[in-house]
């Protein structure tokens, strides 16, 4: 599902015009990016958690060579499901 599709599924679901849910569904996604990127949380119960999780520099390797190279810290947005959302995919 695209995001094209995901509005056309929640203008469906909630009874609104596709203009209202695009303009919901962006709003919904610009607040999680925003505070993820700022380092708050999102949870949202019976979902899951949205954050930023740093990642520590270490040592890889170039695939081509073999030779070793740093790869440098960095900072990842990540998801975590709740209990709800993994039982309802295992479920399935």
């Amino acid at each position: 599902m695209n995001k094209s599709e995901l509005i056309s599924a929640v203008a469906e679901k909630a009874e609104m015009s596709k203009k209202d849910a695009d303009a919901a569904v962006s709003a919904l996604l610009d607040v999680i990016i925003e505070n993820v990127a700022n380092g708050e949380e999102i949870r949202i119960v019976g979902f899951g958690t949205f954050e930023r999780r740093e990642r520590k520099e270490r040592t890889g390797s170039d695939p081509r060579t073999g030779e070793k190279i740093q790869i440098a810290a960095s900072k990842v947005p990540a998801f975590k499901p709740g209990k709800s959302f993994k039982e309802a995919v295992s479920t399935k």
